[in-house]
């Protein structure tokens, strides 16, 4: 279930890939793909789609400041 957040999240990570360098958003998007970068290099993953799930509610924490395993 989405929920508002997950609009404003949302919305935030496409502001911060149509408007990179003008983005409030940056910082958490840099972060969140350095740290999903190392994740996916590992090997650990084992389906693409943990990937793109670990983008996401690593850029949601670096927006928000919640652990995203508390939803």
């Amino acid at each position: 279930m989405k929920t508002k957040s997950d609009s404003t999240i949302g919305a935030n990570l496409v502001d911060a890939v149509n408007n990179p360098l003008h983005s409030s958003s940056q910082d958490s998007f840099a972060k969140a793909l350095e740290i999903t970068k190392a994740y996916a290099s590992s090997g650990a993953s084992t389906h693409y789609s943990a990937v793109t799930r670990l983008f996401f509610d690593l850029f949601e924490m670096f927006e928000t400041g919640r652990d995203p395993r508390e939803k």
